[in-house]
């Protein structure tokens, strides 16, 4: 079964299917809201609600008629208190005669300057008296306008009666004013006095109820009275529009839930396995989409967003249902392509790298670092010519920053100039342990390094030389005291030879002299061989070599000797056969120099183990013995011609076994190194793989 995910989970089939659903979700979720958006009030608690009573719908009807009912008693009572200006409050008249004196200041010639403000205002009371009579009666007949209108909106509220006294005025459209009466309806709200009563109780409950809460004690009724009743042809029909619009809204919240839930989870899933092949899969797959620039796929999908809406505000909300699937499924698809290559670069690390702006800004930057870098000093010149003034002009408002920042960057180049000149004079009169040191990058820089590399290469070339003549010093002290041991024991022997007239003692002589001349050719080969192997004029015949079966065969040639030694030798490789590109006789030679050097240090009865690892596109070769004598030296100092691990040089090693090894290893492009850890000594041969 896990098999079978992991072969579905990231496949074609399945990421054009999840693609599907999240498309099918995002317009489930947009027709879900338009649905929510055409109830009455968009008031989605309705699915909750358990009365029509509880609604927002007949609380803002109700509200509606009550802050008119409140105008009729509150601001016009009737039509003579309108006439007669009782409409219009104080605030509404200083306001309109304010805006009339700014127009006494600005076009009246009877403005006099030189009075205060309040002896003009009182002029401006005299001068402007009738355009002030013919403002307040322009805003009496706007007055009496809106009190007709309000009177007939009022006359127009089918199944509402209503009932208002404030003592002086008295609104009704019903007979029967009696409480009673109004009580007799289906709901009714009853204000008189400091008395409140409303029904059904359940209005109460009503979150907005306190919007006729505050209409009413707004309209100062508390010593007023006023009836309203609803009747059966006012509230029977908004409380089936109420269950109706009740199912709508549940339906739609839960369906608005499940899309929106699918439209996360899809969204999510689909998110996860964009641009993979596999959940292992650690590379991000682009395609021809993923080409388009970041910042640019961004605006796209901004358009987009706004293009929907462009598309939608031509039609009526109510309309909206035969136009929305087919414009939300065309540019939902392209958005989320166009989101999904973000979500790709995102994964990627390109979302920055990948936009427009950074490729622009970026090919500017290399541009002028290529040159600045190129060392063509006349080039930075005259970009610094053209470009600063530009600078000074794009930053002119910041003027003296910038000729701040040009002063400190002229001053530092100036600084890094005597550095490099005081360096310069310090070396030149002998000493060349000094360092030049510029901080910054640029030409003193990379002029400050090239100096830094003449010192460096002349205290190279000093170690290296002085290393050079220790080192063909003790070469000649070393040959002239390896070669003169065996030349001297010849020449002994051979005056001896010379008064000796016992043949057995002859015969004893002369075995001695041939033991002094085999020893005295050895460390003449050997240091023949030396001298050819570090030359490198040794010809090589680089082909196919198996390790394994090379070191098999000598170690099975050498067998005698093993045993001899009385050393355990100890072999590991893998199964697989192991190739290495050399010429077989020199590495041979190599590997049977480092046996010699084992058999004649190696502590008696120990083991040595000889691994064979392959390391890719190198094979490696480790030796591993226990010397028999204290390694007091250095691994470098083992490498040099004529040192061996026995201080006394008691034994009959010539010391340029590691030499040697080291040179023929070298000469097969290989690579050779030792390491000492207290008695045991390793050796690490590097040789390249062979391929095909």
């Amino acid at each position: 079964m896990d098999t079978k995910w992991r072969n579905y989970s990231h496949s074609i089939v399945t990421k054009i299917i999840t693609f599907v659903m999240v498309i099918t979700c995002f317009t489930g979720v947009i027709t879900s809201l338009l649905n929510i958006a055409l109830l009455e009030n968009n008031d989605i608690k309705m699915a909750f609600q358990e009365s029509y009573f509880h609604s927002v719908s007949y609380m803002s009807e109700t509200n509606t008629i009550l802050k008119d009912l409140k105008m009729l008693t509150e601001q016009y009572k009737s039509e003579e208190h309108i006439l007669n200006g009782g409409s219009i409050s104080e605030d509404e008249m200083r306001n309109t005669e304010i805006e009339l004196f700014y127009d006494f200041q600005n076009n009246s010639k009877d403005y006099n300057p030189n009075l205060s403000e309040e002896e003009n205002y009182v002029l401006f009371k005299e001068v402007y008296a009738d355009k002030i009579i013919k403002a307040k009666e322009k805003m009496i007949k706007e007055e009496l306008r809106q009190y007709h209108l309000l009177l007939k909106r009022i006359e127009n509220y089918e199944g509402v009666l209503y009932y208002i006294n404030d003592g002086t005025n008295i609104y009704k459209n019903t007979t029967n004013i009696s409480k009673e009466y109004f009580k007799s309806h289906p709901s009714y709200m009853i204000f008189e006095n400091y008395e409140q009563e409303v029904y059904p109780l359940e209005i109460y409950n009503n979150r907005y109820y306190y919007w006729i809460a505050s209409t009413i004690d707004q309209a100062g009724i508390d010593d007023h009275v006023m009836y309203i009743a609803f009747t059966e042809d006012f509230i029977n029909p908004r409380i089936e529009q109420w269950k109706s619009d009740k199912v709508i809204a549940a339906n739609s919240l839960y369906r608005l839930a499940g899309f929106l839930l699918g439209l996360i989870v899809s969204f999510l899933y689909l998110a996860w396995i964009i641009g993979r092949k596999s959940f292992r899969d650690q590379e991000v797959h682009l395609n021809v989409v993923d080409n388009l620039y970041t910042d640019i796929n961004s605006v796209l999908c901004l358009g987009l967003i706004m293009l929907w809406f462009l598309l939608l505000d031509g039609w009526d909300i109510r309309n909206y249902s035969m136009v929305i699937i087919p414009i939300t499924v065309p540019i939902a698809t392209v958005g989320l392509i166009l989101v999904l290559s973000l979500i790709k670069h995102f994964k990627n690390r390109t979302f920055i790298k990948h936009t427009l702006v950074f490729r622009i800004l970026y090919s500017v930057y290399q541009f002028i670092k290529k040159v600045y870098d190129s060392g063509n000093l006349g080039v930075k010149v005259i970009l610094l010519v053209i470009g600063y003034p530009i600078l000074v002009a794009i930053t002119i408002f910041i003027f003296p920053v910038t000729i701040g920042a040009a002063a400190w960057f002229a001053l530092k180049k100036i600084r890094e100039f005597y550095a490099i000149k005081e360096g310069v004079e310090i070396i030149k009169n002998g000493d060349i342990q000094h360092t030049i040191e510029i901080d910054s990058k640029g030409e003193f820089k990379s002029l400050a390094d090239n100096i830094n590399s003449i010192t460096d290469g002349l205290k190279n070339a000093v170690e290296n030389e002085l290393k050079s003549e220790r080192l063909k010093t003790e070469l000649i002290t070393n040959v002239s005291h390896d070669i003169r041991t065996p030349l001297t024991g010849i020449i002994t022997y051979v005056g001896l030879l010379k008064k000796e007239t016992d043949p057995s003692k002859v015969q004893e002589y002369i075995e001695v002299l041939d033991q002094k001349a085999q020893r005295l050719k050895i460390l003449t080969d050997d240091l023949f061989e030396a001298a050819k192997a570090s030359s490198g004029n040794i010809p090589t015949h680089l082909e196919k070599i198996n390790i394994v079966s090379l070191l098999t065969q000598g170690l099975g040639e050498m067998n005698d000797k093993i045993e001899a030694s009385q050393l355990d030798f100890k072999m590991s490789h893998p199964k697989e056969a192991i190739y290495i590109k050399a010429d077989g006789r020199l590495f041979w030679r190599s590997v049977e120099n480092l046996l010699s050097n084992i058999f004649k240090y190696a502590l008696q009865g120990s083991r040595v183990y000889i691994d064979i690892e392959d390391l890719g596109d190198e094979v490696l070769l480790a030796l591993k013995n226990i010397s028999a004598y204290e390694l007091n030296i250095s691994a470098d100092e083992l490498m040099e011609r004529f040192t061996r691990g026995d201080e006394s040089r008691s034994s009959e090693g010539s010391g340029l076994g590691l030499s040697i090894a080291k040179s023929l290893i070298e000469i097969q492009k290989g690579r050779f190194d030792i390491q000492v850890d207290g008695d045991l000594f390793k050796v690490m041969i590097y040789m390249p793989k062979y391929y095909e």
